[in-house]
């Protein structure tokens, strides 16, 4: 696999993994008690808590992509043997 390839397939692990990792922890004006100011939604979080997401989201991503790269280089699985689609044989 070439530097572009993984680094491409880093990129897509990296957003899938902080797709899943943005509802953690997250609380709404009604679940800490606060009330909520004219013009806001109920639902928006309080405190994001976004830097703290970025990097979990860049450990777990290094750590899946680690295992990924690994399982790769072994020889155990091949990208050929990830195609869904294949060519017809003429």
């Amino acid at each position: 696999m070439n530097i572009v390839s993984a680094i491409a397939i880093y990129f897509i692990v990296w957003w899938t993994v902080l797709f899943a990792v943005l509802p953690f922890g997250v609380r709404n004006a009604h679940e800490t008690g606060n009330t909520v100011s004219e013009g806001n939604d109920a639902g928006a979080p309080m405190a994001p808590l976004l830097f703290k997401k970025v990097i979990a989201t860049t450990l777990i991503s290094a750590i899946l992509f680690g295992a990924f790269l690994l399982i790769l280089r072994s020889g155990t699985v091949t990208l050929d043997d990830l195609s869904f689609f294949t060519l017809p044989q003429s």
